[in-house]
């Protein structure tokens, strides 16, 4: 994709992808995806399971390997392993369907154990930035709580607040609202539609397209581990220039 094609508003760029390639076993689950994410850019994957979006997602914080091609983050290449790998993924949070958080921890100490652990916060300065974040994301009245006794969209309130007690330069969503119940998911859509709209740089898979018409910069269509498409929200919803497109949007627009 040369300049003048790219859609995410001359920002600089964040998140490079060039060329990535993916097997497993004999499929081939991303297939020469070149994609390049501007700093403060909200990117919306979606496209029929079995894409590929979940995969790509993983591979830029590297829990899944890729098997050529390159991911890169603010100029830096992703290092294979070890230290310099752990101090990248500081910089790339990531929220997934399920919460993760540890079942023995309060929310208070779920937040802020990466910045105490990873970046050496003091205990005291860790705590004053968790509750401000959990203010953020409107749990703060719950950080004395442990994850049991917080609902499904309480608890992956929590997993953002945690992201961004790291201050990463990036978010990753894996369809973060997947797995709770219909009325939870507004409540963390607009912590996300709210986090985009201050600027913070953003690749969320996700099936809620309303998310997608709202927040995103640019809406990447993937399909048989290829990007088939990628526009601005309201061109792609209403103007799909691809078959595989019309065809997806046609069975989810249409309920």
């Amino acid at each position: 994709m040369d300049e003048s094609q790219r859609s995410d508003g001359g920002h600089r760029p964040l998140v490079v992808l060039d060329k990535v390639n993916k097997h497993f076993g004999d499929l081939h689950v991303l297939q020469n995806i070149d994609l390049t994410v501007g700093e403060g850019e909200v990117v919306v994957v979606i496209g029929p399971s079995g894409s590929g979006k979940s995969t790509l997602c993983r591979a830029i914080n590297r829990l899944e390997t890729i098997d050529d091609g390159s991911i890169s983050l603010d100029g830096v290449a992703l290092p294979e392993e070890g230290r310099a790998l752990a101090t990248l993924r500081a910089d790339v949070g990531m929220v997934f369907q399920s919460f993760n958080l540890f079942a023995h921890k309060t929310i208070l100490e779920n937040v802020t154990l990466g910045p105490i652990k990873v970046k050496k916060v003091p205990r005291k300065e860790a705590e004053a930035e968790a509750m401000r974040l959990l203010e953020r994301v409107g749990v703060a009245n719950q950080a004395q709580k442990y994850p049991a006794q917080l609902s499904g969209g309480q608890q992956q309130r929590v997993a953002i607040a945690r992201s961004l007690a790291m201050k990463p330069k990036v978010m990753l969503f894996d369809e973060p609202t997947s797995a709770l119940d219909p009325e939870m998911i507004n409540e963390v859509l607009d912590v996300m539609t709210s986090l985009a709209h201050e600027g913070m740089t953003m690749i969320v898979v996700t099936h809620e397209m309303g998310f997608a018409r709202k927040a995103a910069n640019r809406v990447v269509f993937m399909a048989d581990g290829r990007i088939e498409e990628e526009a601005q929200p309201e061109e792609f919803f209403t103007n799909p220039k691809s078959e595989r497109a019309k065809d997806f949007l046609s069975k989810i627009l249409t309920h």
